[in-house]
This record gives C-alpha cells, structure tokens and sequence, in this order.
C-alpha cells in the first residue's frame, strides 16, 4: 500500500484553482477546460479504498465527517475512522477470512458506512443489499454471491427465511435485535485481532460487488476492484472533474447500496475530508429544514427529486436563504428544462453526469462554470483516462455528430460479471465496454444521450430489469406469456408496464390486475412492481422469440 502525500493533494487542489481562475479570463476557455480533464487528484496505484479513507481521518481529525439524521449521530474524522478499524477487527476475530462476501442489507445510516469500509479493511468483500428487498430477492443474492456474513436489522429481517443457505454463517442486526441473530454492537468491542496483510493487486481485490441488471436479464454481481473505485474518486476530484470542495457539506438520500450512492456520496466526500448528511429516504420537508440548519452546500440527486425540488420552491417550501452552491444530476436522464426550472426558482446550478454500475459508475460528467459549458441537456465530457467510441451495428465508428453505441475504457471500468464469464464477454470486448446507450457528440466534444439499446427500465432513477420481473408473473397460474416495457411517467421517469397473455380459462378483469400486481409484490421490491397492467392477446416477437418490446412501447405513443 503506497501512502499518498497530503502535500500532493494540497498542490493539486491548489493547481486545480489557478487553472480554474485562468478559465475565468481566457478567452480560450473551453480548450482550456478540456485539458484539465487529463489528470487524476492523486496516483491510484496499489490504493485501497479503506486506505484513502482512512488517511483523511487522519488528516482531518476534529473535522466532522458524518451526521447520521436517522438518529442525529454525528462523527468527526477521527471517530469515523476509530469506528471503522473496531469493525474491521471484530470481523476479523468472528471468523471473516480475506475474499469472503459481507451482505450489507440496511438503509442509509452510520453503520452502513463503517461496515463497508471495516468489510474490505478487514479483507472481505461487501455486497450491497436493498432494504425493500424481498426474501426472493436477498436469497438470490446471497447465494449467488456465497455471503459469509451478513449485516442487517431486525425489522428487515420480517417475512424473510434465510435457513438453508449454504454460506452465510453469522447475522448481525444493528438497532432492533432479531432471535438467531448476534447484535453488531458485539462487533465493535475490543479486540487484539489483527488486520489480514493485503498484499495482493488492489486492481485484482475486489472492493465492492453490488447487483445490476446489465444491459439484459437477472441481476449479475459487478465485479468491481479497489484501483476501479479508488480511480472512479481520483478522476472526478481531477482537475476539471467535479466542482467538489473540502469545505463542502454535502447531504445525500440517494441509497449507499446503490454504486451512485457508494461512490459519490459516500467515498468522495470522505476521501476528500468534506462532510456528508446522511438521510434514510427522500424527505422533501426534512431536507429543506437540513439545508439551512447544516449549511448544506451539495446534493447529487436524480430527476423526480429535483422535481420534487422544483414544486417545493413553488409551494413556497424551499428554503430562500439555503446555501447550495449545486446538483449533480445522474442515473437517468435529465430533461433539460427541468434543470433551468430548478436553477431559475433556487439559483441552484445542476450538473449532470452519466455513467453505470460496472463503471464504478462515473465516466461522463458536466461543468457549472463558465456559464457556457453549462449544458443541462448533455452529460458532459468524459472524465480523465475515459476514452469514447460511438459505433455503429457493424461496430464501425460513425461520423461526428451521427448517433451509434457508446463504447468506452478507463481504469473505472469492472473486472467482469461475478462467475458469468457469457455475460462478461458480451459487454467487455478487448477492453471495451459495450454500454447499449446510443449517443451523439456536439461540435465542442458534449456528448448527448438519445436512446437506449438495453432494456433497461429506470423507475426514479433505480434500474428494473424486464427480465426478473416476466419471471416472477410467468410463476402465476394464469398467465401464459408476458413482456414488461417501460412506459414514460412525468413523476418517475418511467414505470414498469406488463402486457399479459392468459391463459385457458383466465379473463381478463380488475380482480386479475389486483391479483397479479399483488403477486409480484409479495415477491419483488417496490421499484419493480408493474404499475399498470394491459391484457393482451398475444405478444410481438422475433422469429427467433425475443420479444419486440420497441412495438409494446409504441402503444403508449
């Protein structure tokens, strides 16, 4: 592990204002900012993410680091990073060896974050759990990634068997304990164990396995390595990167279980010594309250909650003397009106990015100033060591400006599906990922996305794939066949949508539509839930089976 030299991170910080200052004056001012996106905060190398981590506690101790508004905790630096090496030696002496999976099923909270940074301290790998899970889902994912461990609470524990797993050996639950479980706070008393040697490639060590979709089918775990994640910090701390500062308060409900909110809310402000609100879930009225009683200056949000934002400033709701400084907008797309909405009701500047789970997730991102390089309605330039290719169906580069797949490489991008060679191979090409988005690019170099190859649904931003949730309604006696589209909705942004085929002896009826949705409830969490079901007489498909889901959408048109 190779220390990096706080004078290094004082130098670029510094470098970063004065090229900034010269962007302000210069009449060259978008060459300049895009040659500021060619360096990275700091040398990756051999870093883990628990070292990066744990080095800004040490910089920034009496600094405050987290406030936890579940329960209104608040730590420094130094207490954070007590906390976190407690934990990583407790897991140690329970019996955690080095490579060994750590389920993290909780909702955004202080024990979130120490247990992922104690997990890969302590040699282990976290995979991240949504708490509106339901038993179908986190037994998928325990056992498909063989957890060890697993860190929950009590209440998420209800309805949920977990008997017969063939890994997971200990439970631990937080706040509310649960029978047959160990309380977490056993985890955190004295111990004399030691941390495991990490001696190994930090491009190799996984760091962190959450759960995506892809660009098709079942959830697959993304397997993402300490230099993928440590990267992904450095390129958006670079120069030009993101307009983050040390003194930023940046308050986030974005879910950590999500690789946007692990990365951006949780390890960058971290890394870089700024203070992160923590909040369990969206809350418009508690979070226009936190704004002003905790300085905030930062969000990074999603599209319905700076809509949300939007009619809260309109209601009169939003607080007039706040100091947010900006918004970084990502995972789904902004209309850009919403954007100028947002920044002429609260003077607050948003920025969107763009990126994905198997890129750790950030590759592309916008600018706040000068005001001529913000664009609302691109995703920016690509971060430091991104390369971008825009092909066609023959894998040819298009010309500038014409729309094709955006292809991509950088030092961010994962290692591959957990034991899924198949559907590694159809995304990772000889170093390229295939993201299934079709861009453009303008005259200056923004890029611009247009469409989606992947089937992905984005319900508020939270991906669905179409794939689990045909699964889960194909399971039901009455139905013979399904597709499930996504079907634009002003509020979410899109909503998962089914176009059932019954079977013999099945009519159609509002009793049928409750029973179906009802089924999927029961067995899928909420995001995925179908929000309108259409019966229908038969599905279009290809001659091969596929289902033509472009001509289910055209329904909505």
């Amino acid at each position: 592990m190779i220390p990096v030299s706080s004078v290094v991170k004082i130098f670029g910080v510094l470098s970063w204002f004065r090229r900034f200052c010269l962007l302000q004056s210069s009449p060259t001012r978008y060459n300049l900012t895009r040659m500021l996106r060619t360096q990275l905060y700091a040398d990756p190398t051999g870093r883990f993410v628990h070292d990066v981590v744990l080095e800004s506690c040490r910089r920034n101790p009496n600094k405050r680091a987290l406030l936890d508004t579940s329960c209104n905790r608040r730590f420094t630096y130094a207490e954070y990073g007590d906390l976190v090496e407690s934990l990583a030696r407790g897991l140690v002496a329970a019996g955690l060896a080095p490579g060994e999976v750590v389920a993290i099923f909780l909702p955004n909270s202080w024990e979130f974050a120490i247990t992922y940074h104690a997990a890969t301290l302590a040699g282990g790998i976290p995979t991240l759990l949504n708490p509106a899970y339901r038993e179908r889902e986190v037994r998928y994912q325990m056992e498909c990634s063989a957890a060890t461990f697993l860190i929950t609470d009590g209440p998420l524990l209800e309805g949920i068997n977990l008997a017969g797993l063939p890994d997971l050996r200990r439970v631990y639950t937080t706040r509310n304990p649960r029978p047959d479980t160990e309380e977490f706070a056993v985890l955190l008393r004295p111990s004399s164990a030691s941390f495991p040697g990490l001696h190994a490639d930090s491009r190799q060590t996984l760091a962190a396995l959450p759960f995506s979709s892809g660009t098709t089918g079942l959830p697959k775990g993304v397997m993402l390595s300490h230099s993928n994640l440590v990267s992904n910090v450095y390129q958006m701390l670079g120069p030009g990167g993101t307009p983050l500062l040390q003194d930023d308060v940046m308050l986030c409900f974005l879910p950590l279980y999500h690789i946007y909110g692990l990365t951006v809310a949780l390890t960058l402000p971290l890394t870089l010594g700024a203070t992160l609100i923590l909040m369990p879930r969206f809350d418009i009225k508690k979070l226009c309250a936190l704004l002003t009683e905790e300085g905030v200056t930062m969000m990074p949000m999603v599209p319905p909650a700076i809509n949300a934002l939007c009619q809260a400033a309109e209601a009169g709701m939003f607080p007039k003397d706040h100091r947010v400084r900006w918004i970084k907008s990502g995972a789904a797309a902004l209309a850009p009106e919403l954007a100028r909405r947002l920044s002429d009701l609260t003077g607050i500047a948003v920025n969107q990015g763009y990126g994905m789970t198997e890129a750790s997730p950030v590759t592309h991102v916008g600018y706040i100033a000068p005001p001529e390089m913000n664009r609302p309605a691109s995703i920016g330039q690509p971060l430091a060591l991104t390369d971008c290719r825009i092909l066609d169906l023959n894998d040819k580069e298009v010309p500038h400006g014409e729309p094709g797949e955006l292809v991509m490489r950088g030092p961010q991008f994962m290692l591959g599906y957990w034991k899924d060679p198949q559907a590694t191979a159809a995304v990772l090409r000889d170093g390229w990922y295939y993201s299934g988005d079709i861009v453009r690019t303008d005259a200056d170099g923004f890029y611009y996305v247009l469409d989606r190859r992947k089937e992905m649904i984005k319900y508020k931003g939270f991906p669905v794939a179409p794939a689990e949730v045909e699964s889960v309604l194909l399971e039901h006696p009455a139905v013979r066949d399904c597709g499930v589209v996504g079907k634009p909705d002003d509020a979410a942004g899109e909503i998962p949508c089914a176009f059932v085929v019954l079977r013999e002896g099945f009519a159609a009826s509002d009793a049928l539509d409750k029973q179906l949705r009802d089924f999927v409830a029961d067995r899928l969490a909420h995001h995925k839930q179908p929000r309108e079901i259409r019966f229908v007489e038969a599905l279009p498909r290809t001659p091969s089976g596929k289902i033509l889901r472009r001509e289910l959408r055209a329904n909505f048109s």
